[in-house]
């Protein structure tokens, strides 16, 4: 997008890990929408041989055809946010199921959400920790990870779309050829100046309130971290109307991966986004 990518050659990642891809991508579709889903290492992290900090999972419901999805941020400050980032995202799409499963097609209890999430990082900082009890604090400082989760139900009025976000992780729509922030991201202050502060997982906010839409074509819903929404901005920029264009329609999970392994200025952050592309007329018909 900047012209080539100065040239480099990727660090393995260090540290005590078994294995952690650069890049994984995924993608399938159901008789109401397409899914795609990448998450890739910045290129500072592969300079430094770091580990990609992000992650995401998806998984879908058979019997009520809803689409379960999460995509996490490990916050870089945290000493293991690869695995924070990693375990929210895997526990928070089991939850989601579960509970899809129990009440014919919708998540229930939101705060039930994050509660497992948060019990789960404490368990796991409990577990690195070789100790009986992580606190919240401890299990900040080596797993803290934002999170956005959420749920995509076909019903007869639509994609009914149900999701929460902690953190600067957002989510996204691209409607009549313009992308638009829906939810999350990061915030402006009073003076103007975009603030990178989080609050993340495993502090659970003390309201939780879903955000909730109904999706239906042509839109795309885009789901992601502030590695991509950074450089996407207002939806103005040039990343934004490459997106716009490029999405339009479901594309390969692999071009979707390389889609977002975007060269842009200083944007140098991990990317992570899932995307969700509702289906129109009868079942399995046209997109």
């Amino acid at each position: 997008m900047d012209g080539a990518v100065p040239e480099f050659d990727p660090r393995p990642p260090i540290g005590a890990l078994s294995y952690r891809p650069d890049t994984v991508c995924d993608g399938w579709s159901t008789e109401a929408l397409d899914l795609r889903l990448a998450s890739v290492r910045g290129y500072a992290h592969r300079a430094e041989g770091r580990p990609r900090e992000d992650d995401a999972a998806a998984a879908w419901d058979e019997h009520t055809r809803t689409v379960v999805f999460a995509v996490a941020d490990g916050v870089s400050d945290a000493r293991q946010p690869h695995i924070g980032s990693q375990l929210a995202c895997r526990s928070a799409v089991d939850e989601m199921l579960g509970q899809v499963r129990a009440s014919g097609g919708f998540v229930t209890d939101w705060p039930k959400l994050l509660s497992t999430v948060h019990w789960q990082l404490r368990v796991q900082a409990r577990r690195l920790l070789h100790q009986e009890d992580a606190t919240v604090d401890e299990t900040a400082d080596l797993l803290a990870t934002t999170l956005v989760a959420g749920a995509a139900t076909p019903t007869p009025a639509g994609v009914r779309v149900a999701l929460v976000s902690v953190g600067d992780s957002g989510v996204w729509l691209i409607k009549n050829g313009a992308l638009y922030p829906l939810q999350g991201g990061k915030t402006v202050g009073a003076d103007g100046l975009v603030s990178s502060a989080v609050r993340p997982l495993p502090y659970v906010p003390a309201e939780v309130v879903p955000f909730e839409y109904v999706l239906e074509p042509p839109c795309v819903l885009l789901i992601g971290t502030d590695g991509f929404g950074d450089p996407v901005g207002d939806g103005r920029g040039v990343v934004a109307q490459l997106l716009c264009r490029e999405l339009e329609r479901p594309v390969p999970p692999l071009g979707f991966a390389h889609l977002l392994d975007f060269y842009r200025e200083t944007f140098d952050d991990d990317r992570t986004l899932v995307a969700l592309w509702p289906r129109g007329g009868a079942a399995g018909g046209p997109r």
